[in-house]
């Protein structure tokens, strides 16, 4: 593989440096003719406003010259056209929950920030939601509960994500296998192109198949392609009821095994999570307590497990909760089971804990949103198991065992050279193996730059070509998002700043 850093080293390095320090001042005529255009209300340069536009989840800081909140849609256009005109990288940011680094601006510029874009409207006679692109995901369902219907995509960051980043990483969650991924929901965009010019793609119609389908390209872009203005998102009734099942396995084999067996059954999940021996062990360290009572599972200190959720109309959730039912004989080792939703919730504790659990085994941790075809999850499973023996490294996996979405993580301790040196070849080695399975090596998470090093293990040149093709087409000055997704940067080699976010505790 080629150096990732190269290309890149020179800006990036010159921004982490000042990531901390004064917001880095690389187009000064243009930023003063922004402020002159839209005033000190609308756009602001000091230091505490650029730090806390300088960072995502991934925690990556790269400070801009200036934070724009535009008020509307013409003053939205009046920073694109001017930021077009003098050649300034910009970079739309939302709530700052993504986790690849895609609203971190890296070439620094101008952040346009549309947290307060929120608007939500329901047309329930449609079944559709009317959104602007800060408006928070949980919040849209919220509404749309009033009407008994929602929107099933559901990252766990959705309390606090708002619907213009889940468009513009395609965003996919625990329900996507059932329900699809965002994409599968969004019927018509408005936006403003690189150039400035407002667009609109389709139509909030039931059909519509007037010239290109460029609504489709922009959703997963990644902010690279043009800026969403206004989403119409179409809305499924609300499930009459839901079951939740969680079962205990022998081994990690064991529980993807069975896992791929249920699946042949033509039982469709709403939910269908897997959790490995790694992570269910130290998830229950962080709570304190074991899932299952050692007489439960036979003495194994920590079971991987599979947590199921059923839901739709009873009768049809009766016939499948038999067939998981008789599924589960002579596979596992316990299992629980509930409709009362108090009680489910007590299931589905273990699996909103594993993220912040991982700490307990490192202070850093390098985590790719894979996937991987059903016939290849045992596969992954003994990777990641070969990859710990090999490198000395806690690599707990967990994910959506209905879609081979798996969350693969090597977990290591940033002041330790020599677990920085394993967890990079560690990582290497599982996304080339991943893509040697026929596998993605991003789900639902997007490239941005964190995932960019392995861009070129998935794609061809001439793939990559073509999407530089379509990029040129749209951006011809590359202001939009540069250094996003196509220039290589290892991510590893920079230091995350310490900020805590209110969804770290989840």
């Amino acid at each position: 593989m080629q150096n990732p850093r190269r290309g890149l080293r020179n800006w990036a390095e010159a921004l982490t440096l000042r990531a901390m320090s004064a917001p880095l001042q690389t187009h000064p005529l243009a930023t003063r003719a922004l402020i002159e255009g839209l005033g000190n209300d609308q756009v602001k340069t000091d230091e505490a406003s650029c730090l806390a536009a300088s960072y995502d989840n991934t925690r990556y800081s790269f400070m801009p010259e200036a934070v724009v909140a535009p008020k509307d849609i013409d003053n939205l256009q009046t920073v694109v056209r001017l930021a077009n005109l003098h050649k300034v990288p910009i970079t739309v940011r939302g709530r700052g929950t993504g986790n690849t680094g895609a609203s971190a601006p890296i070439r620094g510029g101008w952040v346009i920030h549309l947290a307060h874009w929120d608007k939500i409207e329901i047309d329930p006679q449609s079944s559709l939601a009317c959104v602007e692109p800060g408006a928070i995901t949980a919040k849209i369902n919220e509404c749309a509960a009033v009407h008994g219907l929602f929107f099933p995509p559901d990252p766990s960051s959705l309390n606090y994500c708002s619907i213009g980043g889940n468009i513009s990483t395609n965003a996919g969650g625990l329900r996507a296998a059932k329900y699809g991924v965002v994409r599968d929901f969004v019927v018509a965009l408005e936006g403003v192109l690189p150039t400035g010019e407002f667009v609109r793609w389709s139509a909030p119609l039931r059909k519509f198949v007037s010239g290109y389908n460029l609504r489709d390209l922009w959703v997963g872009a990644e902010g690279t392609l043009g800026i969403v203005t206004k989403a119409w998102i179409r809305l499924v009734p609300l499930p009459q009821s839901r079951r939740t099942f969680l079962f205990a396995f022998e081994s990690d084999e064991k529980a993807l095994e069975a896992a791929a067996a249920l699946m042949t059954s033509r039982v469709a999940p709403a939910v269908f999570e897997f959790l490995d021996t790694q992570t269910t062990e130290v998830a229950q360290r962080r709570l304190g307590e074991g899932v299952f009572s050692a007489a439960e599972v036979q003495g194994v200190a920590n079971p991987a497990l599979l947590l199921i959720e059923l839901d739709g109309h009873p009768a049809v959730l009766a016939e499948d909760a038999e067939k998981v039912r008789a599924w589960s004989k002579g596979r596992t080792l316990a299992q629980r089971e509930s409709d009362n939703p108090v009680e489910a919730e007590k299931l589905w504790t273990i699996r909103r804990t594993c993220s912040q659990a991982m700490y307990l085994l490192g202070n850093a941790k390098l985590n790719e949103d894979i996937v991987v075809p059903f016939r290849s999850y045992v596969k992954l499973i003994q990777l990641a198991q070969r990859m710990r023996k090999t490198y000395g490294l806690p690599t707990p996996t967990f994910g959506h065992a209905a879609d081979g979405n798996f969350h693969i993580h090597v977990m290591y301790n940033r002041e330790d050279k020599e677990h920085c040196r394993k967890a990079e070849c560690a990582i290497l080695e599982m996304m080339r193996e991943v893509v040697a399975m026929g596998g993605a090596i991003t789900g639902e998470h997007g490239i941005g730059i964190s995932k960019s090093a392995f861009l070129r293990l998935q794609h061809t040149p001439a793939e990559i070509n073509a999407m530089m093709a379509i990029k040129r087409a749209l951006d011809p000055n590359n202001i939009l998002a540069p250094g996003q997704i196509f220039e290589p940067v290892n991510v590893w080699e920079y230091t995350p700043s310490k900020v805590t976010f209110a969804w770290d505790k989840h």
